[in-house]
């Protein structure tokens, strides 16, 4: 079975220019949160709630609104059986009861890729306090444990049951020390990736603490960090793509410009409004984003499957974000789901968090010329600098005079 993946990285590799878009779902996020891990409980796969067992005079029924672990890799297996996603990424442990034991991937076209290490600003935990602390480097799976389950494995055979693809995070927080540890510590994963032939995606989040370092400056920060440190890492050495915060079009398109070589995605955050999910892949891909991964904004959808095939069609190019979002309201509606929102909520926009405790907000670093506020309209429709209808201002008559104009 040949992966989409690698069909869709040599597209990418061959012509720059393709529109070929890579997307993943990061279900490790029980590396982080724990419990709460699954996400809430609200929208489980067809297969329907697992037992379990709790005790009414110890717990109320809120107080256990988070799926179990039998039910999140029922919605796994769902998102794999779809097809509709390249990368599958989860925890070692995940990784090993789907891919290893039961053979999920085996048949299909999706890439199993596991969480490669887990450094201290993702330790999410309930009460602690450890993402406040400059990021500390650590892992808790090797590579072998990855690859076939266990402490070392066979290697007369490069033909491995589990995951051959991995994610190493990486955070720099201007702090000499620090990074500098965090950098030995991802030489010595990629020189033993290496020589295990593990493969790896490279994710740079943002610092987790103050950096001294302005927010609209940040993608600055980070770009020159890739560079510098991709820079003495030939290609056997180097990730298949990277994972960033997306911090606008000028830092985008100043990173992805650099090398055709080096293909860029961009990492998701807090789950936020629908809107700021389709938004956020369309103005990513359409400033040189190959890459997106999902975590929270999709396990914490309504229906995953749908807002998940919403996402390939906005980067495919079928639909816009507005209308994608119309659209996912729409499927809700005919499966009798209760949205989180109301449609007209879900179509603003808002700060994302964009760490694992949602302490950092993203702001925006493009610069704004010519303020629309300080402007009227006189069209039929309340409209954006660059001409686009703008949702968030639009009332219902004008909304149902733009959706008549669109359809005629």
């Amino acid at each position: 079975m040949i992966r989409s993946l690698d069909q869709k990285l040599a597209a990418i590799h061959a012509n720059p220019q393709t529109k070929e878009f890579i997307l993943a779902d990061a279900k490790d996020a029980d590396m982080a949160f724990g419990v709460r891990a699954p996400g809430p409980r609200s929208y489980l796969a067809r297969h329907g709630a697992r037992p379990a067992q709790f005790s009414p005079e110890v717990w109320t029924r809120d107080e256990y609104g988070h799926r179990n672990l039998p039910e999140f890799l029922d919605i796994i297996r769902e998102v794999v059986h779809q097809g509709l996603v390249d990368i599958l990424l989860m925890s070692a442990y995940v990784n090993e009861q789907l891919t290893i034991k039961e053979g999920l991937f085996k048949n299909s076209a999706v890439t199993p890729a596991a969480r490669a290490n887990d450094t201290t600003d993702v330790w999410a935990v309930r009460h602690g306090c450890y993402t406040r602390e400059p990021s500390q480097p650590f892992r808790s799976a090797n590579i072998d444990q990855i690859q076939c389950g266990q402490i070392e494995c066979d290697r007369t055979t490069d033909d491995f049951p589990g995951a051959n693809l991995g994610l190493y995070s990486l955070t720099f927080v201007n702090e000499l020390k620090q990074d500098r540890e965090a950098l030995l510590w991802y030489k010595e994963f990629r020189e033993e990736a290496e020589r295990k032939k593990f493969r790896h995606f490279l994710e740079v989040f943002d610092p987790n603490v103050s950096s001294g370092i302005a927010p609209e400056k940040l993608g600055e920060f980070i770009n020159d960090n890739i560079i510098r440190t991709l820079a003495g890492v030939p290609d056997s050495g180097r990730p298949d793509f990277l994972k960033i915060v997306y911090h606008g079009p000028k830092a985008m398109e100043e990173l992805a410009q650099y090398d055709p070589n080096l293909i860029v995605g961009i990492l998701g955050g807090s789950a936020g409004t629908t809107y700021d999910a389709f938004k956020l892949i369309h103005d990513a891909q359409k400033y040189g984003a190959r890459v997106a991964l999902y975590g929270r904004k999709i396990n914490n959808a309504e229906h995953q499957l749908a807002f998940i095939e919403m996402l390939r069609h906005i980067t495919t190019g079928k639909i816009s974000p507005e209308e994608a979002v119309h659209a996912y309201h729409g499927v809700l509606q005919a499966k009798g789901i209760k949205p989180h929102r109301a449609l007209v909520d879900d179509l603003k926009t808002t700060d994302q968090a964009m760490s694992y405790d949602g302490s950092a907000a993203r702001r925006a670093t493009a610069e704004i010329r010519n303020n629309p506020l300080a402007k009227t309209t006189s069209s039929a429709w309340p409209k954006r600098t660059d001409g686009s209808p703008d949702f968030e201002k639009m009332n219902s008559a004008q909304r149902l005079t733009y959706d008549r104009a669109r359809l005629s």
